[in-house]
């Protein structure tokens, strides 16, 4: 291969993992004419278009999507070989990407920005909403770093760490009808229902488990974050299941009542991933070790406050 061809490839690969030529630009320390001049001779070396524009983004191509999934592994292997092999928190410049729910950003976030604060100033952290779905395509795609949450798809370009498992709690507020006393499972089928949903779908695993009996609830309310949770539940007679290790947070104990649900669910269980590409990558394996730690040693602390 020549020299020229191999420069645009790393410049396509640029491209397809920042998804803009601005962002591709400050990747490579290129000016932005530059990376549009190597786009033209892409186009004519390939003989197709590889990006058309969609409103102020850029959509690739087919063959542009089939040309990255062939040489974005071998390009990273050459980028690790070439570049250092260590990091050094306290010297690096970088930002991580990290897709999360409201729930672990509330138990680890504040610990984590200590701990880059005191141990790698140059480090930035940047949240990104976590979807059932879409967080999967934003790991293959390069959109962020790690993802916490539960695994719905197997792919075998996706690694991951088993954090904890958890199951299920009733949540209502201290003076609701039902409060201080076993609910039945009719008396959880006639009521309203609060469900939190990241994919805007009004069904998750409790309706899962009532179609397997025949069963169903009334979903009145869905909000897409755990933190609205207690103040909705205060002021209405929703009740809701909700994770037990939000049990332990101060929000669910002032005020709310607790209880088991009226059957048992199967414990659902949380991963930190990401993809191939980072398995070697020392910053990823660096806080990706943090984040494990914070978040095992947090769910800990949660479940005992809930005992």
């Amino acid at each position: 291969m020549k020299n020229q061809e191999l420069h645009l490839l790393y410049v396509f690969d640029a491209i397809m993992t920042e998804r803009s030529v601005t962002r591709a630009a400050d990747r490579l320390a290129m000016t932005q004419p530059a990376v549009s001049n190597a786009i033209s001779r892409m186009r004519q070396v390939w003989n197709d278009p590889l990006f058309v524009r969609k409103g102020r983004q850029i959509e690739p191509t087919s063959y542009a999507f089939s040309l990255w999934d062939r040489i974005r592994g071998p390009i990273y292997d050459l980028s690790t070989a070439v570049s250092s092999t260590t990091f050094d928190p306290s010297q690096a410049k970088r930002t991580f990407r990290i897709a999360v729910s409201d729930i672990i950003t509330d138990m680890i976030w504040g610990e984590l920005a200590e701990v880059l604060e005191r141990e790698a100033p140059g480090v930035d952290l940047h949240a990104v909403p976590y979807t059932p779905e879409g967080t999967y395509a934003d790991l293959r795609e390069a959109n962020v770093d790690l993802a916490i949450g539960l695994i719905t798809q197997h792919d075998h370009s996706l690694r991951s760490i088993w954090l904890f498992q958890g199951g299920y709690q009733l949540a209502m507020r201290s003076d609701h009808p039902l409060a201080g006393k076993p609910v039945s499972l009719d008396d959880f089928l006639n009521a309203r229902h609060l469900l939190v949903s990241l994919s805007g779908d009004a069904h998750g695993f409790v309706d899962s488990y009532l179609d397997q009996k025949g069963l169903s609830r009334r979903v009145a309310v869905t909000v897409n974050e755990f933190v609205t949770v207690p103040s909705l539940l205060k002021r209405t007679d929703l009740i809701c299941a909700v994770p037990d290790i939000l049990v332990g947070c101060e929000e669910f104990r002032d005020d709310l009542s607790i209880s088991p649900l009226p059957f048992e669910l199967d414990p659902t269980s949380l991963y930190l991933m990401w993809h191939a590409r980072h398995d070697r990558d020392p910053g990823i394996v660096w806080i990706r070790e943090l984040i494990e730690d914070l978040l095992k040693e947090r769910h800990s602390s949660f479940i005992g406050a809930a005992a």
